[in-house]
């Protein structure tokens, strides 16, 4: 998995070892001092300058006060430079040498070409952009600045956004970025940026450039929705091709941006000062699809927004069976906020719509008249399934890997053949081929994670019987509930209602009001936590998202039943709710759990409610519960 090497062929990845040489020219400079336009200490010595004749050459002489070319004065060599300017230097280079190991060089099998990624942990994961790692493939290689190429293989893809997550094999003590907060980022800000442009660093270490952030909230368009760049940063830090995917760091060594998008000259892909970086708190809000090997899509709301008149943004169009329809939004209301940022105009909404995934709850503030209105609006994917995945082969396969060489005045054709390899024997084992997914083996992982801790927490695989609660409702009346491995039984004073699992149901069965799907939702807990993931064969770790919107950020699994999906959430080993959709143009079946406590030794709610968009169906206060013997 780990391949010890120092040095790099131009065109392979070879397991010498070498060590980087200065070359110089046989025509040394005149070592004039630069940038002591500030003061500075006193420069004790001589300056020299050799030549190898002295054809061309000026006269110079030193006095007292500065340095002299020809008699004119050009640089101050009697004042001391400030403390503080030499401590931020100090501050500059230990900043460098302290995130330098977590920075990857990234090959293609081949070893012909490649980019940029930094490590995010210490397990090996590491990001990039997708335009890197789709080129190379399922493996790729992985140089650090330790002198060591390692085995990695890809996990997660975003190809909307542009980034790549994967996981570099064989130690599990990597080197890795703190996160920083891209939204506190403003112009000026110091930043640095690392990675391997061009294939130069041939001992692994990273080229480091430095500028200044020139723009926050920038939107660069995407190839027919894909490599779309929203709400990114802008720098004058020299990108370019080879150091896609690499970081951007902040002056105090945080990670607050992954280098994508650069401008260049219109000779060559030479960098002209006008770089782009995908923010570091969008790839958080995706992280944990990427870490359950999701090709991920972004997210849409259903609507339209355009300027009136007086320049407002403003609802122009909007489809009757999105969220933000069925929540209160109309036509011509305007737009004020967005997941807490201002709306000033059309292109801000896009720009921070651009930066979420799909099925999360974000708040929506809206006017109509004089009067605002916050909703909680959950959002839409960008593509279907299947025009998601099209889309993806079709990029990448014509993704081109970065050149090897900075091109000449005239380059020639830059592009490389994609590299196309069979997998190694030893990363067989971990990687797993599934439709909609980059690597379904890292979804089991999370998956297993995921249940492993519901098992340790609740213990609710022990309670193999029925399982029969018993309270009271908010409304006062007495209830039971019964959850058995076929059918549900509810009693509410004299009457009983028994719904039975084997019998096929339909959508239409599982709208309300019939209470058919509230039955299906709560079946499916008791389903999943007594058989465990065996239980549903499709079952899927579908990522992350705040809970309701606002409240912590959740573990979701999903898995069909029927005509229907559900999804449970999961924070801190505790089953937080279920949904049950059994429409996608409709509100699901919404089951939450809450005040949970330990009977005997299993942990459970006691307060179940039911409800389906803003509607409450149900409010069961538990006063017991019993598991029974199992049949």
């Amino acid at each position: 998995m780990i391949w010890k090497r120092t040095r790099l062929k131009k065109s392979s990845i070879s397991s010498q070892t070498g060590k980087t040489r200065g070359v110089l020219s046989q025509t040394s400079v005149p070592l004039v001092v630069l940038f002591l336009s500030l003061a500075g200490p006193t420069i004790v010595g001589q300056l020299h300058a050799e030549t190898d004749g002295n054809a061309g050459r000026e006269d110079s002489t030193e006095t007292g006060q500065g340095v002299h070319v020809s008699g004119q004065e050009v640089i101050s060599v009697g004042e001391a430079i400030p403390e503080a300017v030499l401590a931020r230097e100090r501050e500059r280079i230990e900043i460098i040498r302290r995130v330098s190991p977590c920075v990857v060089a990234i090959f293609s099998l081949s070893g012909q070409a490649g980019g940029s990624g930094v490590l995010i942990s210490p397990e090996g994961y590491a990001l990039t952009n997708f335009h890197v790692a789709a080129p190379c493939g399922i493996a790729l290689k992985c140089g650090l600045p330790d002198g060591n190429l390692y085995d990695a293989i890809t996990v997660g893809w975003d190809p909307v956004g542009d980034v790549a997550l994967i996981k570099l094999l064989g130690r599990e003590d990597f080197p890795f970025a703190v996160l920083g907060d891209s939204d506190q980022v403003r112009v000026g800000d110091e930043v640095f940026v690392m990675g391997n442009p061009f294939m130069l660093a041939t001992d692994l270490q990273p080229t480091v450039t430095h500028g200044i952030i020139s723009g926050v909230h920038r939107y660069q368009h995407p190839a027919d929705t894909i490599l779309e760049y929203t709400d990114c940063l802008q720098t004058d830090a020299s990108i370019n091709p080879g150091n896609s995917g690499g970081p951007m760091f902040d002056n105090a060594g945080r990670l607050i941006g992954i280098n994508g998008r650069a401008s260049f000259d219109r000779r060559g892909r030479i960098n002209v000062g006008v770089g782009f970086a995908i923010a570091i708190n969008q790839i958080k809000r995706f992280l944990g699809h990427l870490l359950a090997g999701r090709i991920v899509d972004h997210a849409s709301l259903g609507f339209r927004v355009g300027s009136n008149t007086q320049g407002t943004p403003v609802v122009t169009s909007i489809l009757e069976t999105s969220d933000a329809y069925r929540r209160g939004l109309r036509l011509d209301d305007e737009i004020v906020r967005f997941a807490d940022r201002p709306i000033l105009e059309p292109n801000d909404l896009k720009n921070v719509l651009g930066t979420f995934p799909p099925g999360w709850r974000v708040p929506l503030v809206f006017r109509r008249g004089n009067v605002e209105s916050e909703i909680m609006v959950r959002l839409l994917p960008l593509h279907s399934e299947a025009e998601l995945l099209e889309k993806t082969e079709r990029i990448s396969a014509n993704l081109a890997l970065p050149p090897e060489h900075p091109p000449s005045e005239n380059p020639a054709d830059l592009s490389h053949p994609k590299d196309v390899f069979e997998l190694p024997p030893s990363l067989r084992p971990y990687y797993e081929p599934r439709r909609g997914f980059a690597n379904f083996y890292f979804n089991r992982l999370r998956q297993d994670h995921i249940l492993r801790d519901w098992a340790v927490k609740q213990k609710l695989q022990n309670a193999r019987g029925p399982w029969v609660f018993a309270g009271r409702l908010s409304s006062g009346g007495p209830f039971q509930l019964e959850i058995g491995d076929d059918r549900c039984i509810l009693r509410l004073g004299t009457s009983e209602v028994v719904w039975n699992a084997t019998r096929p149901t339909s959508s239409e069965e599982l709208a309300p009001p019939e209470p058919q799907g509230m039955f299906l939702a709560i079946y499916l807990w008791r389903q999943l936590a007594v058989g465990g993931g065996s239980a549903f064969p499709d079952l899927y770790c579908w990522g992350q998202q705040p809970y309701l919107g606002r409240g912590p950020m959740v573990d979701v699994l999903a898995a069909g039943f029927g005509v229907s999906e559900c999804r449970w959430f999961f924070h801190e080993g505790l089953l937080l709710g279920l949904e049950l959709e059994y429409d996608r143009h409709q509100d699901p079946w919404e089951v939450r759990f809450e005040s949970f406590e330990t009977v005997g030794e299993v942990t459970v709610p006691r307060q179940i409610s039911v409800r389906i968009g803003e509607l409450p169906i149900a409010d069961f206060q538990v006063e017991t519960f019993v598991a029974g013997t199992s049949r």
